[in-house]
């Protein structure tokens, strides 16, 4: 699985990669730190998933999140893009955006790693 991580925190991106790399069959392809690098990367890379923090410089408004989430589908059509987000309270927001799955940063790691897999077996089908 082909992972586009997008999230403006360089140390979060550095751990959820460490995370991510021990799990089989995962490949992150590139890190991107604001939603206008987040579209030209995922148009050019065509990934899997895009684990996409729902504060990423950008993403100011949920009907501004539905546009880059729109976008990407548009560009990746069988893509899978689990938000993940410091405020738990977004998930709803995140969900009517078209997000596939939504993650709480406060969640301990297995929930990530629980939706990352729950991605990539809906990929098999």
């Amino acid at each position: 699985m082909r992972v586009l991580l997008a999230d403006d925190q360089p140390t979060l991106r550095s751990a959820v990669r460490l995370l991510l790399e021990q799990e089989p069959d995962v490949n992150i392809v590139r890190e991107v730190a604001d939603t206008e690098t987040l579209l030209a990367i995922a148009a050019e890379t065509h990934p899997d998933l895009v684990l996409l923090d729902w504060e990423l410089p950008g993403l100011t408004s949920t009907s501004a999140a539905r546009a880059v989430l729109n976008a990407l589908y548009t560009s990746c059509p069988n893509l899978h893009v689990i938000v993940f987000s410091g405020r738990p309270e977004a998930g709803r927001n995140a969900m009517a955006a078209g997000a596939s799955i939504f993650v709480s940063k406060a969640d301990p790691p297995e929930h990530l790693l629980a939706a990352l897999r729950s991605a990539k077996g809906d990929r098999s089908r």
